[in-house]
């Protein structure tokens, strides 16, 4: 399953994201490294250049302890 990404944007980077990753204090290589993919992927990810699947949409969120709903799904 591939999922677009939601949360809170502001151009094409996804915030929500991109601000859990700051509260964490986690790079871009940090997160990288946590999902082991290379640090270009990840900012693909973070601005929402890629595409992916659910399964690392769950490593993510996890990473937050989080649910991939609540960095991913935006509702109206």
């Amino acid at each position: 399953m591939i999922v677009e990404l939601g949360g809170i944007m502001k151009g094409k980077e996804n915030v929500t994201l991109k601000t859990l990753r700051h509260q964490y204090g986690y790079t871009y290589q940090d997160m990288a490294d946590k999902l082991h993919v290379s640090k270009a992927f990840y900012w693909q990810v973070e601005h929402n250049n890629r595409r992916i699947l659910y399964q690392l949409a769950k490593e993510i969120a996890a990473i937050f302890d989080l649910r991939p709903d609540d960095i991913f799904y935006d509702e109206f």
